[in-house]
């Protein structure tokens, strides 16, 4: 069978697109490594591994993720609040995607 002409695709109905609108910008890839490499991890410690993030982008990445059901946000009832950040089921299974492009980084990096 012939591939579609380029005038009939659509990206945007690709999968490659929606998992790069899930993932993209410039601090959701990083969230999801740190939380890969060191979960559950606490605000401040992902803010600490992010280094130059606002609390306010920082805040916002974490919603988005969570609403994409990448990550869940456990609230414990103490004084003072302890909120932990951890990746869900579906966040996991992108953990070889991440894999993949660490293992493409190190073998390309010049």
């Amino acid at each position: 069978m012939d591939k579609p002409r380029i005038e009939e695709a659509d990206f945007d109905t690709t999968g490659y697109s929606y998992t790069l609108s899930l993932i993209a910008g410039k601090y959701k890839p990083v969230i999801l490594y740190c939380l890969m490499e060191y979960e559950p991890v606490r605000f401040n410690e992902m803010q600490r591994y992010l280094k130059k993030i606002s609390d306010k982008t920082l805040s916002q990445n974490l919603k988005e993720l969570e609403a994409d059901g990448l990550i869940a946000r456990k609230v414990y009832p103490q004084i003072p609040p302890k909120v932990e950040y951890s990746l869900t089921e579906r966040g996991h299974s992108l953990v070889t995607v991440l894999d993949k492009l660490c293992d493409w980084g190190i073998e390309n990096r010049r």
